[in-house]
C-alpha cells in the first residue's frame, strides 16, 4: 500500500482537521459556546485601542481555549469508545482535560483583566 506524500498529503490532512471542527462543533456544546465567545471578543479586540502586542495576546486565549477543548473533547470521545463502565483511570483522563479547559479559560479571562482594567 502506498502512502501518501506531498500536497495529496496536506489535503487529507486538511480535509481530517476539517472534520474534526466541524465534529467538534456538532457534538460539542461547551466548543460551540466557546466560539462564540470568540466571535465576540476577537473582532472586540481589534477594535479596542491597545498595542498590536495587546491585542496579539486579547485573541490568542480564545484560540487557545478551542484548541483545548478539541483536545478535552477528542480525550473524552476516546474514554467512552473504550468502554461505558466507570474506572479510575478514565475517570482521571476526563477530570485532566476538563482542568485544562478550565485553565485555558482561567488564563484568558486574567490577560482580558489585566490588559483592560489592570
Amino acid at each position: 500500500m502506498q502512502k501518501n506524500t506531498g500536497l495529496k498529503r496536506i489535503i487529507l490532512a486538511m480535509g481530517y482537521s476539517l472534520q474534526g471542527l466541524k465534529s467538534a462543533f456538532q457534538h460539542e456544546a461547551a466548543f460551540r459556546q466557546e466560539l462564540l465567545l470568540a466571535v465576540i471578543l476577537i473582532p472586540t479586540a481589534c477594535f479596542l485601542e491597545v498595542s498590536q502586542i495587546e491585542r496579539i495576546l486579547l485573541i490568542t486565549p480564545l484560540l487557545l481555549v478551542m484548541i483545548v477543548e478539541v483536545i478535552n473533547s477528542a480525550i473524552e470521545a476516546v474514554v467512552d469508545r473504550i468502554g461505558s463502565e466507570h474506572h479510575q483511570l478514565a475517570g482521571r483522563a476526563k477530570d485532566m482535560g476538563s482542568a485544562a479547559v478550565l485553565l485555558s479559560l482561567g488564563l484568558t479571562a486574567y490577560i482580558w483583566l489585566e490588559i483592560l482594567f489592570l
